[in-house]
């Protein structure tokens, strides 16, 4: 009797939750794509902002250039208040990420990943800087002010000297300090982190 009970509570449950599902599916499927209500549609001009990919060896870069006085007044009116005044620490609760510091630190117990110690490519923390900051205007910065706070952030890091001008030319010239520390990938034309850097 507690056999035939269960089958039957079994055999219940199953198709409750297949009807469930098809109802689930069907409605998302349907209404999927809006029209929500909000927003707006992205203009070419927001596309444009961010429709951008710096390779490695500097194709993709614009035109422009910036220097480290330059960027030392960009990066106190745009960054410091999220990654803090000696890019070290960052303001609390920002969830900004340190810039520089942690050379040295990746094969230890409690590696600190910054631009400074993990990043392979200068062309990477221009792209970056561009698509996503400030956090709280991305694509607001002109290229020229990307271009100097990049240089700010690396000399500040004494990756590059405090008197190079970044540009689309120095900025894949640049030597990371942790250059080296990735694998070939050829698939994809550059490099990628070993699987064993990851947190």
């Amino acid at each position: 009797m507690f056999t035939n009970i269960n089958k039957l509570t079994l055999g219940s449950i199953c198709v409750v939750a297949v009807s469930v599902g098809v109802s689930f599916g069907a409605a998302a499927g349907g209404s999927y794509g809006g029209p929500y209500g909000f927003g707006s549609s992205a203009s070419a001009g927001d596309i444009a902002k961010i429709d951008i990919d710096v390779m490695p060896d500097g194709r993709g870069a614009p035109p422009g250039q910036g220097s480290y006085a330059e960027g030392k007044k960009v990066y106190a009116d745009k960054c410091a208040a999220c990654h803090g005044a000696d890019m070290a620490k960052p303001v609390k609760g920002t969830g900004a990420a340190p810039l520089r510091g942690g050379r040295d630190t990746l094969t230890s117990g409690k590696p600190k990943k910054t631009v400074e110690s993990y990043w392979p490519y200068a062309t990477t923390l221009f792209d970056y800087t561009k698509r996503a900051m400030p956090f709280n205007d991305p694509g607001s910065m002109t290229d020229n002010e990307i271009y100097a706070v990049v240089a700010y952030i690396l000399a500040e890091g004494n990756v590059i000297s405090k008197d190079a001008v970044m540009n689309a030319k120095t900025l894949p010239k640049v030597k990371m300090p942790n250059q080296d520390g990735f694998i070939a990938f050829p698939q994809g034309n550059g490099h990628r982190p070993d699987i064993f850097n990851y947190d």
